[in-house]
């Protein structure tokens, strides 16, 4: 290799290392994902409240993330580096801090900056003491000056966060079934802050469509489309925008709807909703508003967007019947997403978040039976989510029943950790045979290893990066909202 080739690699790896991405998407998680979580709560309010008072509730504002630090027996607060949490078995961790509120009939009663919990920081992140170290200072902070980070410290044991890969969420696919009573099927997997759902449409041999989501029964799409506000059947049409039978066998399916209260009533029926009239609409509404395709919208206004969505669904449906698309090939890397240290701990956080709340709420609603208004800092435990926390990071149990997300660093030899480092687990299960996405693709080159994986069941579902491979983390919506301004302007139009 001549002498300009390896300055060219020695300058590219003095702002970047093996596992550069991994990294950036923990900053961005400490940097604003862990203020957009907090803002999903806003606020909290708690059922029993004291007599005297009309309204009471708690306001969660601003986060702020401190860097490692370690409380000494005395109660001494200091810093602590990495090396020395190895040493005595500690975690390296930082505090976390958010600013609440005790709004009490409207006036604010109390104001606090309180301590919520001890984050786990990823080594070398900015959020790290040897971020930005040269060579010789991270010697003399006990570290290897060619280690790489990307691991956190959890009770001095070493810990990393294996990447997941996963079918991208809300986008569309279609395929054929070759037997049974189902000729084709659709899928999207609609992920919202909050929620993330299943949708499948399917169509059967007598070409009706009918459409579950979020563990509900199956309900034809007519049903649905009148439900979200298309009540004329002249409508449905231009919505799929395609010209088919199977559009007019479902209309004629549904004609016997006249209005929106009659859809949902249907959806309540097909619910098995044992609930008076009034209470059935309200929790379809809900449901829909809610769970029923909640990356669209999750506002009434949003039924209108989500008819749309469906109608794009059917189409594309319809398209693949017809023979003027295939199948959706699901292991093509471009249908594939791979979620990093940032995107678990915003799982992990989030469902420690509400913990949190609402242990706070019980403290709170306890004192309040015994005739006592708390103070803030007093119904804040701080030791409840750290532990959870800690407890996943350490066993690898994480939400959503997935074991294995977190562990043990291997540091048989520096090739081994790399590896490790960069590994990519596939989300099937290692039981089922699934021969093609456990075969080699052609959109995995440049981007995935085509020979690091292991024999047995594990072959082909667990995966490495490629050394030099990069991942682009998740964006803001501040910036994606300023680019779709922008395409606006240059005359890009909403489809509404």
């Amino acid at each position: 290799m001549g002498k300009s080739k390896i300055d060219i690699v020695q300058r590219y790896f003095e702002d970047n290392n093996f596992v550069q991405s991994n990294i950036e998407s923990f900053d961005s998680f400490v940097d604003w994902r862990l203020q957009k979580l907090v803002d999903e709560i806003k606020e909290a309010v708690p059922a029993v409240i004291p007599p005297d008072a009309e309204e009471v509730k708690f306001i969660f504002g601003n986060v702020r993330v401190e860097k490692p630090s370690l409380i000494e027996a005395d109660g001494a607060k200091r810093v602590i580096l990495p090396t020395e949490a190895r040493m005595r078995d500690l975690t390296y961790a930082a505090s976390v801090y958010v600013e609440i509120s005790l709004i009490i009939d409207g006036k604010e009663r109390e104001r606090q900056e309180v301590k919520i919990m001890e984050l786990p920081i990823m080594l070398k992140s900015k959020y790290c003491y040897l971020y930005g170290l040269s060579k010789d200072d991270l010697i003399k902070a006990g570290e290897d000056p060619y280690d790489t980070g990307g691991y956190f410290i959890i009770n001095g044991t070493e810990r990393v966060l294996v990447l997941l890969e996963d079918l991208a969420s809300n986008q569309v696919f279609v395929d054929s079934e070759e037997s049974g009573p189902i000729t084709h099927i659709a899928r999207v997997f609609s992920a919202s802050s909050l929620y993330k759902i299943p949708h499948v449409i399917e169509r059967g041999k007598d070409g009706i469509f009918l459409v579950s989501f979020a563990s509900n029964k199956k309900i034809p799409s007519t049903v649905l489309f009148k439900s979200l506000g298309y009540t004329k059947d002249a409508d449905i049409p231009g919505l799929i925008g395609i010209d088919d039978e199977d559009i007019m066998i479902n209309i004629i399916n549904g004609s016997d709807i006249k209005n929106q209260e009659e859809a949902q009533e249907v959806i309540a029926k097909e619910m098995a909703m044992l609930i008076p009239r009034e209470q059935k609409l309200q929790k379809v509404q809900y449901i829909l508003d809610n769970l029923f395709l909640p990356h669209v919208g999750m506002k009434s206004e949003d039924r209108i967007k989500k008819a749309v969505f469906l109608g794009r669904m059917i189409k594309k449906l319809l398209l693949l019947k017809q023979g003027k698309i295939q199948s959706d090939d699901k292991d093509h890397y471009m249908n594939k997403r791979v979620r990093m240290a940032g995107d678990l701990l915003e799982d992990l956080f989030r469902a420690n978040l509400k913990v949190l709340v609402g242990d706070m709420l019980y403290i709170f609603q306890r004192g309040v039976r015994r005739g006592k208004v708390l103070t803030i800092p007093s119904i804040v435990r701080t030791k409840l989510p750290t532990q959870r926390i800690k407890s996943a990071l350490a066993t690898g149990n994480w939400t959503g029943n997935r074991q294995g997300v977190s562990q043990r660093l291997d540091r048989d030899n520096a090739l081994a950790t790399l590896s490790h480092l960069q590994r990519v687990s596939s989300l099937l299960e290692a039981t089922r045979e699934s021969f093609e996405a456990r075969q080699l693709h052609p959109t995995h080159w440049g981007r995935l290893c085509p020979l690091e994986s292991p024999e047995g069941k594990q072959i082909g579902l667990r995966k490495n990066l490629a050394l030099l491979a990069t991942i682009t983390p998740e964006l803001k919506e501040e910036i994606i909202t300023d680019n779709f301004q922008t395409l606006q302007h240059l005359g890009l139009r909403r489809i509404e």
